[in-house]
């Protein structure tokens, strides 16, 4: 099933980050998009995930092209079916790391999994606040949080900066399994590409240009 569609995609800040930019994401996919410092990544991230509309183009998400929507049919998408995961995790800083958690199962009506925590290894400090936890923790938790959404679409934007090398792999062979689990698709935002290269397709973006390289 296609879960994402960017057809001839273009956008300028003070100057052009890139034009005539296509995409698709099918279920169970994995896309890693890969570039220099300041190519547009993330923006294009920002594009695809509806948090920024591009100059020229649409984005197609779960069958529905974005840009004809209404702002609540928007927010109901962006709320159930779409899960962000920044490197800056955007926790809730006066909670503890299970009460953030909580607002995600609340709003999705999905259960906390212990297994996913234990995964995660942030099963023993997730009574703990927020700010008593590491950074490679509280990195943990945003995907956790995002996870216990359920999301059929997750956009990660250096999901792993703050994590060691083995716990990278790690998180990302938990991605993995969860994309083949709910039948969900992820795109991938990283300048690791030793990560980017486990996903199924790796694209670069270049010269203005998205260009597939695997």
């Amino acid at each position: 099933m296609n879960l994402l569609s960017a057809q001839n995609l273009s956008h300028t800040f003070e100057y052009e980050l890139f034009n005539d930019v296509c995409l698709e994401l099918q279920s169970k996919e994995s896309i890693a998009i890969i570039g220099a410092s300041g190519s547009g990544k993330s923006t294009l991230l920002h594009i695809l995930s509806t948090l920024l509309k591009a100059d020229k183009g649409s984005v197609t998400l779960l069958g529905d092209d974005i840009s004809t929507l209404k702002k609540s049919k928007l927010a109901k998408i962006k709320r159930d079916s779409l899960g962000l995961i920044f490197q800056s995790h955007y926790l809730f800083k006066g909670f503890s790391a299970y009460e953030n958690l909580e607002v995600a199962a609340m709003l999705s009506k999905e259960p906390i999994e212990d297994e996913l925590l234990e995964r995660l290894k942030i099963l023993e400090p997730i009574n703990q606040k927020v700010t008593e936890l590491s950074g490679g923790q509280q990195q943990r938790v945003s995907i956790a949080r995002v996870l216990t959404k359920k999301p059929r679409v997750i956009f990660a934007d250096e999901p792993t900066g703050n994590l060691d090398k083995q716990t990278a792999h790690e998180v990302m062979e938990l991605f993995f399994e969860y994309l083949d689990k709910y039948n969900a698709g992820m795109v991938l935002v990283t300048h690791d590409e030793d990560l980017a290269f486990m996903c199924d397709s790796v694209y670069r973006l270049e010269d203005k240009e998205l260009k597939k390289v695997k």
